[in-house]
């Protein structure tokens, strides 16, 4: 597993609790593996784009790095005090069923204002068939309305340990790889005067490119990247 030794940073006792416990499940019942995690800013403002197949698509991404990852959930879950406690500690970002609602874009605009992380899924929600699914234009927005730096990144195996279709966790490897930032400075720059037809567009765009780049990059640590 990438990055050992490595101390998280700017984790509080709750997050950091939760790092190591769920590290260690990775490492051993899913004997995780995670490539180029070095791509990713170490401080400041910065957006994971990944794909989307399991459950344990969000823990995976959190363990790979060290530093805390602001990730969203359904605000329905917060309703539950001991449940809504532990993801208020863990700085989880609620939102509502769509995924779009003007509190949860405010909430994430305020991580990433803060110099967080935070990580969105292109696809909006899981697969069905372990296969990538179109990208919803949803974070184009989050990247346009933002300065931060975006890595893509895709998700290996974790349809096949717990796919929407299965109840219960199965021990196969699964995998997380890194690719570099993507430049997005000139939409971002013709955002700023275009029409309401063009802006909607440009976010569009933005999503099918990230999911083009999630798509080429491939299991190890050589492949398209």
């Amino acid at each position: 597993m990438a990055s050992e030794g490595c101390e998280p940073a700017r984790m509080n006792f709750s997050y950091r609790t939760a790092w190591v416990l769920f590290r260690f499940v990775y490492r051993t019942y899913f004997r995780c593996q995670i490539w180029h995690p070095e791509r990713v800013p170490l401080t400041g403002p910065v957006i994971l784009a990944s794909n989307h197949a399991s459950f344990l698509d969000p823990p995976l991404i959190g363990v790979s790095l060290p530093r805390k990852v602001n990730i969203l959930a359904r605000e329905s879950l917060f309703r539950f005090p001991i449940m809504g406690a532990v993801l208020r500690s863990w700085s989880v970002v609620p939102v509502d069923r769509e995924g779009a609602g003007a509190a949860g874009l405010k909430a994430i605009f305020n991580r990433l204002n803060d110099g967080g992380a935070i990580m969105l899924f292109p696809e909006g929600t899981r697969t069905r068939d372990g296969q990538l699914q179109p990208a919803r234009s949803g974070i184009g927005l989050a990247v346009i309305k933002s300065t931060a730096p975006v890595v893509p990144l895709r998700i290996f195996g974790t349809f096949e340990a717990l796919g929407r279709h299965m109840r219960f966790p199965r021990p196969r490897r699964v995998a997380v790889k890194f690719g570099h930032p993507q430049p997005f400075a000139a939409l971002r720059a013709e955002a700023q005067t275009c029409d309401k037809a063009r802006i909607k567009a440009i976010y569009q765009q933005v999503a099918d490119e990230l999911m083009a780049a999630i798509a080429a990059l491939k299991p190890g640590a050589d492949g398209v990247a």
